[in-house]
């Protein structure tokens, strides 16, 4: 029953592709865009493959591969002079390498391990692709809640985390302040997310006096 159904999602996908590449030559020839629905179609036999035999891990592989490869000729026809198909490509990776690690994905040693590459990475791009304005401090701060979340939520502490998570988010705002205007407006997210620790703190010395 499930090769009748592999077989049927193979055969009905390609020939929509076939048919759609007869749509993109008459109508737009000078345009290819059958790629686009063309790739979410083989979802439907390469899906159906691996889901049916257990192989999650393998269809996250496949995946990203063909959706790399698809980001790579977008990137090719469109702006070549300028390789911004890196960008997403290291966060897609991501996907395979966390589905291929198993428990260790979520330890505190492939949290370490991953933002810090992912940091690098990121860091290299920004260093040598567009130097131009230091982007790469966002996506630092956004994976660096990997490791830190982690950490705390292990150990419970969640006035410790709260402290730390404001630290690192002021740090932040100072940061993208003075990387973005001469003018001073950091001090007002920071008035903001330094409640969250105090109002942290003042909750647990109430709860400890009842």
């Amino acid at each position: 029953m499930t090769n009748k159904r592999l077989a049927f999602a193979v055969t009905g996908s390609l020939m929509s592709i076939f048919f759609l590449i007869i749509v993109n030559y008459l109508t737009t020839p000078g345009e290819i865009w059958f790629l686009y629905p063309a790739f979410t179609l083989l979802q439907w036999p390469i899906s159906l493959y691996f889901f049916s035999r257990g192989r999650i891990k393998d269809y996250s592989a496949v995946t990203s591969v063909l959706f790399i490869l698809l980001l790579i000729w977008e990137n090719g026809m469109h702006s070549p002079e300028h390789p911004w198909f890196l960008y997403p490509a290291f966060a897609i990776i991501w996907w395979p390498i966390l589905m291929y690690a198993g428990r260790f994905a979520g330890t505190l040693a492939m949290a370490f391990i991953g933002s810090l590459s992912i940091i690098v990475s990121y860091g290299m791009l920004n260093f040598f692709i567009s130097p131009q304005f230091p982007w790469a401090v966002f996506p630092a701060y956004a994976v660096l809640w990997w490791p830190l979340s982690i950490y705390f939520g292990l150990r419970k502490q969640w006035y410790g985390f709260s402290v730390w998570a404001t630290i690192m988010s002021g740090l932040f705002f100072i940061v993208t302040n003075a990387i973005t205007t001469m003018e001073i407006w950091a001090i007002y997210p920071l008035f903001a997310i330094v409640w969250w620790p105090l109002s942290m703190y003042y909750y647990r010395v109430k709860a400890s006096r009842v």
